[in-house]
């Protein structure tokens, strides 16, 4: 089963200096019928304006990963990390049992950036970060791997839930067989461009939910870019 959530569909939240669009319930949007996909609990696509940012604010009990698509972000958390966070880059830090962080745009140019939460595989969790250059935007034709909790991989964000995130530029007409199994859930979300996933089309920040499949055939009718995201049915429950 594959269902389409078209762009103009996603909540839109701003602040003046943040632009949001919720692929979830989150903030000053509710809805009971879209608190989560699985385990993933948050998709936001944030746009920041340049001098500005969140302060320090707490987290508790969630896999928290960030990634940057145009700008960079400075990050300090209670944990004692200060870093940049550039495009091309992936974080994710395990709020486990609580930490406190800020986000900043101290850069001349707008952020553009992914944050996906995820509820961990389970509670109590010590708190951690990691960060990594992954040079996803260079791909052609490929899933690449940014963040998983299902296998080790080299060059790959590990996180604390049975999840992966992947990110794939496809040329015009190519195609990317993804196996699944009908346990999993598949989000696509389009970044750019226009596909196919089992024959449904989704074009720029469409995204699609794909439920009860043991694979997904994407080809892209125009050269597209897009995030894949691999879930389990169930979400923790704890």
């Amino acid at each position: 089963m594959v269902k389409i959530i078209n762009a103009e569909d996603r909540h839109f939240s701003t602040a003046g200096w943040l632009k949001s669009h919720f692929l979830f319930s989150f903030a000053d949007y509710y809805d009971p019928n879209n608190m989560n996909y699985g385990p993933l609990r948050v998709f936001n696509d944030d746009y920041v304006a340049p001098h500005s940012g969140f302060p320090q604010h707490p987290h508790s009990e969630m896999e928290i990963i960030t990634i940057v698509l145009a700008g960079e972000v400075t990050h300090e958390d209670s944990m004692g990390n200060k870093t940049v966070i550039k495009a091309g880059d992936v974080q994710r830090m395990t709020a486990g049992t609580g930490i406190t962080h800020s986000e900043t745009n101290n850069a001349d140019k707008e952020l553009h950036l992914l944050q996906l939460w995820f509820l961990p595989n389970k509670p109590g969790l010590n708190p951690s970060y990691e960060q990594k250059h992954i040079d996803f935007a260079d791909s052609k034709n490929e899933l690449v791997p940014l963040v998983t909790g299902q296998k080790v991989l080299e060059d790959v964000v590990f996180m604390n839930s049975n999840s992966t995130v992947y990110y794939a530029h496809l040329k015009k007409d190519k195609e990317i067989d993804f196996k699944t199994f009908d346990i999993r859930k598949t989000l696509i979300y389009v970044l750019e461009g226009e596909l196919f996933a089992n024959g449904m089309q989704a074009t720029t920040n469409d995204q699609l939910r794909i439920d009860h499949e043991s694979a997904v055939l994407i080809r892209a009718s125009q050269d597209s870019s897009f995030i894949l995201i691999d879930v389990a049915a169930v979400e923790a429950n704890f």
